[in-house]
Formats: structure tokens, sequence, C-alpha cells
């Protein structure tokens, strides 16, 4: 092979996709039983569950990705995409955006549209170390205020307010893409997941899943191959010009004791996974009007939640209505106590949608430590490149500055992708 990718998450798979079109022999290997990673989908008794990322950027890096290798992307935006549900009402801020909102919440609206127009000036952004619930705090006291940033600091960037520098969140909002079209996948994120998985075996490169990575090898100071547990207890030799990694610098690490201590120690020193808690629930009957995702003010830990049949009825058994909610345990970083988080999550439910007690919880995903939401925090993120000039590492522990999810990761992967065309010309085969 000429490349061996390790993780078939959606950095790894985006930057596969990305070296089997330009002609690199790639192999992609992942320990478990189906593509996507973190932003796949498991079947339970009919409903398409996501098992992480729920919703697919549209416009930005992601869908130009697959533009590029010619891989399908079936995902459909709900219109309006998001709303916010404050004080039991729900409201629409299509065309408004953050003046709309502001204003609706509080007579300081002014003074925080302020801060955010400066944001978007040079010298404008605040100190790195300042948090986000600190410098909201600079221009209002307003719970709901600060329960809306909160949240939707939580949405994106799988963090607390309290836990999240401003400076990542306005960079986010007034300098990169923001998020502000997006949409669902009908077979749940695996579907996109698998049509660039599909583009690697179009071009002779190859998915082994069931299979683990157990080391590289390395020679003259440059990974030469791997060393590859197939499902069936096979151990195969895989020869490679390079490697990609999507298990993160911290796992990566642990592949290659030839890196150097001094790095080992630091990725493991710098490395900051964050938690996020998501119950999958269903009902016979439609429980909210906001046909892609609602937003909350107060609440105790609910972020979102995701209504997914209203754009994608092909997620559930026909009458039903599958949704997702969301919310970022205290502390979002570090030790945290899932039952407790998990038991304030399930009443923000039962407060905030009618009918929730009634629905059919059919899973609860605690997400964290060696499967969090991100495996570093935004703004705290490691660099790609590894030692190793031919090792490198994508996903969204390695991401650029103020992005996150699922767009991160096929930033990182189109970025990595084309550090090594530069240095590995790719070969003709024909």
């Amino acid at each position: 092979m000429d490349a061996v990718v390790i993780g078939a998450g959606a950095g790894g798979l985006c930057a596969a996709a990305r070296l089997a079109h330009r002609g690199y022999r790639t192999l992609v290997v992942e320990r478990l039983d189906r593509v996507g990673g973190r932003a796949s989908t498991y079947d339970i008794d009919g409903f398409k569950v996501n098992n992480g990322a729920i919703v697919l950027e549209l416009g930005g890096i992601m869908e130009q990705t697959f533009a590029e290798v010619g891989a399908p992307y079936d995902v459909r935006m709900p219109k309006p995409p998001l709303m916010y549900r404050i004080g039991g009402k729900t409201v629409d801020i299509t065309g408004g955006g953050w003046g709309f909102l502001l204003s609706t919440l509080t007579r300081h609206g002014a003074k925080l549209l302020t801060g955010l127009g400066a944001a978007r000036e040079d010298g404008g952004l605040p100190d790195a170390q300042l948090s986000l619930a600190d410098w909201v705090g600079r221009y209002t006291k307003n719970e709901t205020v600060h329960g809306v940033f909160r949240n939707m600091c939580a949405s994106v960037f799988a963090v607390g307010s309290e836990e999240l520098p401003a400076r990542v969140f306005l960079t986010y909002f007034t300098r990169k893409s923001a998020f502000k079209r997006f949409g669902f996948a009908p077979e749940g994120t695996i579907g996109a997941m698998s049509a660039l998985a599909g583009v690697v075996g179009l071009h002779g490169g190859e998915v082994w899943l069931n299979s683990t990575v157990r080391s590289l090898r390395v020679a003259d100071g440059l990974v030469t191959g791997a060393l590859v547990e197939r499902g069936g207890g096979e151990t195969v030799e895989v020869d490679c010009r390079f490697a990609v990694s999507d298990v993160g610098p911290v796992a990566t690490a642990e592949l290659c004791p030839e890196l150097p201590e001094a790095y080992r120690a630091d990725v493991h020193e710098r490395a900051k996974p964050c938690g996020m808690i998501t119950v999958n629930f269903a009902s016979d009957r439609p429980l909210l009007e906001a046909p892609g995702l609602t937003s909350f003010g107060n609440t105790r830990r609910l972020c979102y939640v995701a209504n997914f049949t209203a754009t994608c009825p092909e997620m559930a058994p026909p009458g039903w209505h599958l949704y997702a909610g969301a919310g970022v345990p205290k502390p979002s970083v570090g030790a945290f106590e899932a039952d407790a988080e998990t038991a304030l999550l399930m009443a923000d439910l039962r407060d905030e949608v009618p009918g929730f007690a009634a629905a059919r919880v059919l899973s609860i995903a605690v997400m964290r430590d060696e499967w969090p939401p991100q495996r570093a925090v935004s703004g705290f993120d490691l660099p790609s490149e590894t030692p190793l000039p031919n090792l490198w590492n994508v996903g969204d522990a390695v991401k650029e500055y103020g992005n996150g999810g699922t767009t991160a990761c096929a930033e990182t992967a189109a970025l990595v992708v084309e550090r090594l065309a530069e240095r590995y010309p790719a070969p003709n085969y024909s």
C-alpha cells in the first residue's frame, strides 16, 4: 500500500477518500464492525440511531470533499434548521440571526452585538485566556442569555462556556463557516461515511473492518509499515510509504514507541477530551414543532434536541418520530458523575419536551475518555504532524483554531493530504 489510514472515522475516511481519488493505493484499518467511528449509526429496533455526530454541514469543506472525490452527499436540510425554545415558546430566528435573538431576550442585546461586531475587526478578539462565560458576563448577567451561549457552545464544541476560550467561539462565529447550513442523512450519519469508504474501494484500496493496527514499523526515522490483526485472528504485515492516523495523537503514540519520549509525554499532557450525554428517544406522535435542531436558554444540561424524522422519515419505522437530546456535563473536561449528570439531562427533557414522559427511550450514550465527542477542546489542539515526517494525525484532536465537529475533521484531512501529496507524489499504476 501507499497509505495506511488508521481508523475509519470522519477524518480518516475524508483523508482516505482524498488519497485514493488522487491515485494512492490506500488501506483503511478500523477496529469496529462499521465505518464512521463517532460519526456512525446503529439500528435499534428499526430506528437509525447515530452514535455521535448527528448533523453534517452543507456548503462547507465536508460537502466539498464529497464533490471532489465523486461521492454522493445525501444530506437534507430542515427548514428552518435551528429554532430556540425559551420560556415555553419556540422562536424562529431565521433571517434575524443573533441580533433578533438577543434583542428578544434582553435589553442588553445591543451591547452584546457590539462585542460580536468588534470581534470581526482586526485586533478585536479577546485574550486567549478569557472564557466565553466571562466574556458574555462583561455585557450582561441575564441567565437566559448565558444559557443560550452555553448551549450554543455545547452544541458546536461539546464543551461548556466556562471551559471554552471566548476567542475560539468568536473566531468560529465571525470568521469561520459557523455551520449556517446543515442537515441530516436519511440513512443516519453512517450513510455519508459509507459513501466515502466506497471511494476507497473504487480506486483499488481496501477498508478492513474488525481489524486493529497493533504497531507501526519504523526504519531510518520513517514509518515503513503496520502490523494489523484482522478479525479472524490473522496477523498481517502491511508495507506503506506513509501513515495517517484518525485515532488521536495519544493512541497513535502508543503504536509507535520510536517516537521521542518528550513528544509522547507532551501529547499525553495536552490531550483534553470532553464529554457529552445523548438520550435517543422516539414517540408515536410528534413532540416538537421545530423540524431540525431546537436549542434552549435556561436548562440544567440540555443544549439541543434533534428532530430527525420531520426531514428524514426513513430513520424510524412508519408512524414513529425519532429524536435525540444532548447535554454537556459539568465539568465537561475531566471526571464527572455520569448518573447524576444523566438525571439532570432527563429532567430537562421532561421540562422542555411536551410528552417526553411517555416517549420510548431507545438508548442513553455517555461519550467520554476514549470515546469523547471531541478528543481535544477547541483552542487546545495538538499539531497534525509528528516527529516522524511520514506519520500524520487527522481528526478532532488536531483541529484548526476555532473549528469543531465533523467539519474540522474534513478540514484536517484536506490539509494533511495536501502536505503528503507535496512530499510523496502519487504513483502511476496505469
